[in-house]
């Protein structure tokens, strides 16, 4: 009888200690199975896009400036007004060139009266060839002169080039307007406001995937919440500071600045603006679209990682006793978006999870590490 308790007890304490071995080892096992954050791979309409900085701008603009040198008399437009082609916009003060055509026109009628009577004695042979063509070439220069000089008289009245509106404030009466062709006194700036430009710096990385005919989207500061949309209509061929002409003096004076420096290229978008919100000058942050896949299959960029082999994702499966398994497969990635990039290839579908968890390089254990590593559980 007693050795059939001893027996029971030794049976008892064997089944305890193999169910304690293993749930020890379960909870060990569940504790160091791997965990993924996971997300769905799905279709979308997948967009990508460049960001850049411009410049509101209007399709045309003019400088209204004096081709003589004379005092402002009066200013007949204002600021914000509308003006037409061919409209008087400004007057100078006309007296001295007035005076210079009166003194022109008088020489010209001595001119005109002398050479009258050159010809009529040369006819009867009491002047010479040279006499007359003297007298001829009298009367031309005092012509030309006189032409200056009413020419001059009617740049007194300064018209308006093209259809518009005044945008700063004219010149005020008063106020000498100087000629010249490097830097004349302007009189007032016209542009047209009916359509609008956007000249934006795009970036070399990103200049080759800039189209024209590309669409686009932007936003001002003065109106955050309202999205405008602007089509690219022209490229440059040269970047912002013409740093490849090593000729020009301007380039070679900042080769050396640029040549650590990003270089920029213009790209003008033209920018409808129908309920005349935008100014000239305003800041555009634009979101140029590059590219654009319908209904294509995406992953999450965060699920693309790579080795040597190429790219690929982690695809996510339970096993018989539901732990997560990650299966690595290859794929070749297509159009980066914002957030997603398209599967070209890859042995995926959709609904298919994928691993977002980046696992960091396992390092290797030393010897004296792996000596004292615990191999299970104490009996």
């Amino acid at each position: 009888m007693k050795l059939q308790w001893k027996i029971l007890i030794v049976v008892v304490l064997i089944i305890g200690a193999l169910a304690g071995y293993k749930f020890y080892s379960d909870k060990i096992e569940e504790e160091t199975a791997q965990k993924f954050d996971t997300e769905k791979v799905i279709r979308m309409d997948l967009t990508k896009t460049i960001s850049a900085t411009g410049t509101v701008q209007p399709r045309d603009s003019v400088e209204v400036s004096s081709k003589i040198t004379a005092r402002v008399k009066e200013v007949l437009v204002e600021e914000n007004q509308a003006v037409t082609a061919g409209q008087v916009v400004a007057i100078l003060d006309g007296k001295d060139v007035e005076a210079r055509r009166d003194q022109a026109q008088f020489t010209l009628t001595n001119a005109s009266q002398k050479l009258a009577r050159t010809e009529r004695l040369y006819n009867i042979g009491a002047k010479s060839l040279e006499e007359l063509q003297d007298a001829q070439y009298t009367y031309d220069r005092a012509k030309s002169e006189l032409e200056a000089a009413e020419s001059d008289v009617d740049e007194t009245v300064i018209l308006a080039p093209m259809d518009g509106v005044v945008v700063g404030e004219p010149l005020t009466a008063g106020s000498m307007a100087v000629q010249g062709t490097n830097n004349p006194t302007v009189i007032l700036r016209i542009a047209d406001l009916s359509e609008k430009l956007v000249k934006a710096k795009v970036d070399e990385t990103d200049i080759g995937s800039v189209k024209v005919g590309a669409n686009s989207t932007f936003t001002v500061d003065a109106f955050p919440s309202e999205k405008f949309s602007a089509t690219v209509n022209k490229i440059s061929q040269t970047d912002t500071n013409n740093s490849w002409d090593v000729g020009s003096s301007s380039s070679s004076s900042s080769s050396s600045s640029s040549s650590n420096s990003v270089i920029y290229y213009y790209v003008t978008l033209n920018a409808p603006d129908p309920k005349n919100l935008l100014l000239p000058a305003m800041t555009a942050r634009l979101d140029i679209i590059v590219g654009r896949v319908k209904n294509a299959l995406c992953v999450p960029i965060a699920a693309v990682k790579t080795d040597g082999q190429g790219s690929y994702v982690e695809k996510i499966t339970k096993d018989e006793k539901g732990r997560d398994v990650a299966e690595k497969i290859y794929i070749t990635v297509g159009l980066y978006g914002e957030e997603f990039v398209e599967v070209a290839q890859g042995n995926l579908k959709a609904g298919d999870d994928v691993s977002t968890t980046y696992q960091a390089a396992e390092k290797k254990s030393t010897s004296n590490q792996s000596g004292m590593r615990r191999m299970g559980p104490p009996m």
